[in-house]
C-alpha cells in the first residue's frame, strides 16, 4: 500500500490529516485494514456477478435463463487468498492444458502437489510452469505441448506453488 504522503496525490489532497479521514474511511467500510504491524492492506473486494443457469458446450439445448446464485470470483478462484498471488503467462508448453500465452494464472504457494499438478517450479534457476510427476524421490516436470521435452533438474529444483485456476480474458 501507498504511504500517507504518496496518497495525497491520490487523493487529490494537500494534508495528511485529510488522508487519514478517508483511510479512516475506508477501514470502516471494510475496505482497508492495519496488518498486526500497523501497515494498511485491502481486505477482498469482491464484485458479484449472477450465475443465471448453465451452457451447452456440445450440442445446442434450450435456454433457461434464472437468477441461481451470485458468484464473486475472487472466493470462487482463491482459497487461500493470503498465500496466493497472479503470474502472466508466456510461452506455449502448457497449451495443451489450455493455458494460453497472456492468459493469468493464480499460483497458491506452500501447497503440496500431486502428481498431475500444474506447478510453478524454478530449476537449476530458471522458473517455469509445468506438469508435476513424482515417482519414488525422482521428480519430473511435464509441459503440456509435445513440442517441449521433460525437465529434471540437474542441481536444483524449488516449488513456487501450485497452479490453482486460469483466467482468459477475450477482448479488452
Amino acid at each position: 500500500m501507498p504511504t500517507y504522503s504518496e496518497m495525497l496525490d491520490l487523493f487529490g489532497v494537500k494534508s495528511k490529516s485529510v488522508v487519514h479521514y478517508w483511510v479512516e474511511k475506508l477501514i470502516e467500510k471494510g475496505v482497508l485494514e492495519k496488518d498486526a504491524g500497523g501497515f494498511l492492506k485491502p481486505l477482498r473486494a469482491s464484485i458479484g456477478l449472477p450465475m443465471v443457469g448453465e451452457v451447452a458446450a456440445g450440442f445446442p439445448s434450450p435456454a433457461e435463463e434464472e437468477l441461481r446464485d451470485i458468484i464473486s470470483f475472487d472466493e470462487y478462484l482463491i482459497t487461500r487468498p493470503e498465500s496466493s498471488f497472479l503470474l502472466k503467462v508466456s510461452g506455449d508448453s502448457m497449451i495443451g492444458a489450455g493455458i494460453m500465452e497472456e492468459d493469468l494464472v493464480i499460483v497458491e504457494k506452500g501447497r503440496e502437489p500431486k502428481n498431475g499438478d500444474i506447478v510453478l517450479a524454478e530449476v537449476d534457476g530458471d522458473w517455469t510452469m509445468k506438469y508435476f510427476q513424482k515417482k519414488g524421490r525422482e521428480v519430473t516436470l511435464e509441459a503440456a505441448n509435445p513440442k517441449y521435452p521433460v525437465i529434471r533438474a540437474k542441481t536444483e529444483l524449488r516449488l513456487g506453488g501450485v497452479i490453482t485456476a486460469v483466467i482468459r480474458k477475450y477482448h479488452q
